[in-house]
């Protein structure tokens, strides 16, 4: 299907990067073709020094794969984007609030904003909710507290975001408020997500919504008042790719085919409802 674009979301890394490129190669074989971009929700963790992964990674017990990466000896398959999570090296991506390139076909999108990616508009906000510091000015992270302010979203970032009109896929770090995932053994948590993610949302009304961040699979449908539904899909971190990838395949800005995991099987198509039906505006944000 040489009209459509294949891209490919993947939860939480947290520096499975070596996995992550072995699952990309099995969905290539499955579907029997090529990735177009992949898309990573945040925590990453992408730090080009096994020292700093040793010393400022969530899960330092595992491999310092992203060095590998960053030194060229290792890399994607395919063009690769991500977001920050809460979980960065954030002293690298201070100096790119825009985005840039951290390894060879390794992009780090920015703090916020959305461009074209393989034919999708695609926009994006980083980091995660924290009261205290939304209208805080943004500190170098030197220390690690202004390390841990660098993972929160400002109330400026959220307005620019607000403020697009065309967007086809965003990407948020942590889940908007009002999805009330129920998952098998666990408790109900209608706390989960956040009102300032859920306001983006309910603004601009993307027709798909990609966050991690929670560690968990799940799907939902938000209805917006007099708007277009957004289908969203929270992955799981990257343990095992059923939950942790979403593959999209897209033609002329929508989503024609799309699927979880990396086996090919097809899980929703536009004449199918996708997860669980919500209701329109959780809260208003002024």
């Amino acid at each position: 299907m040489s009209d459509t674009a294949l891209i490919v979301g993947v939860g939480d890394i947290h520096g499975r990067f070596h996995r992550v490129r072995t699952w990309l190669d099995a969905l290539e074989r499955a579907l029997d073709r090529p990735v177009d971009a992949v898309l990573a929700v945040g925590d990453v963790e992408a730090f080009a020094e096994p020292d700093d992964h040793r010393r400022k990674a969530a899960k330092r017990n595992m491999p310092a794969e992203f060095a590998a990466f960053a030194r060229g000896e290792s890399r994607m398959p395919r063009p690769f984007y991500f977001i920050g999570g809460n979980n960065e090296d954030f002293e690298s991506l201070h100096a790119l609030p825009g985005g840039g390139e951290v390894a060879p076909g390794v992009h780090y999108l920015g703090r916020v904003g959305a461009a074209t990616i393989a034919g999708v508009r695609v926009g994006w906000l980083s980091g995660i909710y924290a009261p205290k510091w939304l209208e805080t000015p943004l500190q170098a992270p030197t220390t690690a507290a202004t390390r841990k302010q660098a993972g929160y979203f400002r109330l400026a970032e959220v307005e620019q975001l607000r403020a697009e009109r065309k967007v086809d896929l965003l990407l948020a770090h942590e889940w908007p408020r009002g999805l009330f995932a129920r998952t098998p053994g666990k408790p109900v948590r209608p706390w989960m997500g956040n009102p300032l993610t859920r306001a983006v949302v309910d603004a601009v009304q993307p027709p798909w919504l990609l966050c991690g961040h929670s560690h968990e699979q799940f799907a939902a449908t938000l209805h917006h008042d007099g708007g277009v539904p957004t289908r969203v899909a929270c992955l799981d971190e990257a343990g095992e790719p059923e939950g942790a990838v979403l593959w999209m395949e897209w033609s002329r800005g929508e989503a024609r085919r799309v699927g979880w995991g990396i086996d090919g099987h097809v899980s929703w198509n536009p004449t199918q409802p996708w997860g669980a039906a919500r209701g329109a505006r959780v809260r208003r944000i002024p």
